[in-house]
């Protein structure tokens, strides 16, 4: 059992109530306001915590720092090669995708990760 924690209480909430998949450096700046005195090593800890527990996702890019969702549900997502914004895709699970890699990898699959990558409609409106 995990002792309960207001601050990653603050964190988790922080997160579920945006779409933008922030930095941790960005969830710490907002938590701030709540908790002048928390750290950033605080926050990369419960972001750490909250990823192993399920309960948010941690998205790796090459493009930058990791981001963090608040919804841990298998969804899948875009990252702007451009402006570095990752963002939600609507699109179906793609679970056949599991049982296809079962049947060629002899070891357990438990899940699957798949981001996409281009130019984000923003940065298609304003190309430099």
């Amino acid at each position: 059992m995990i002792k309960y924690s207001k601050q990653r209480e603050v964190i988790k909430t922080n997160l579920a109530n945006r779409y933008d998949h922030p930095t941790a450096e960005t969830v710490y700046l907002d938590v701030k306001n709540e908790f002048p005195n928390i750290s950033l090593g605080t926050v990369y800890r419960n972001l750490s915590l909250l990823t192993e527990l399920g309960e948010i996702q941690k998205i790796s890019t090459c493009m930058g720092p990791d981001r963090f969702d608040g919804n841990p549900a298998q969804h899948y997502h875009f990252l702007c090669r451009k402006c570095g914004c990752v963002m939600d895709i609507d699109l179906e699970n793609q679970d056949y995708l599991d049982k296809a890699a079962s049947e060629v990898f002899p070891g357990s699959i438990e899940g699957h990760s798949v981001q996409f990558y281009g130019v984000c409609p923003e940065c298609m409106k304003n190309p430099q």
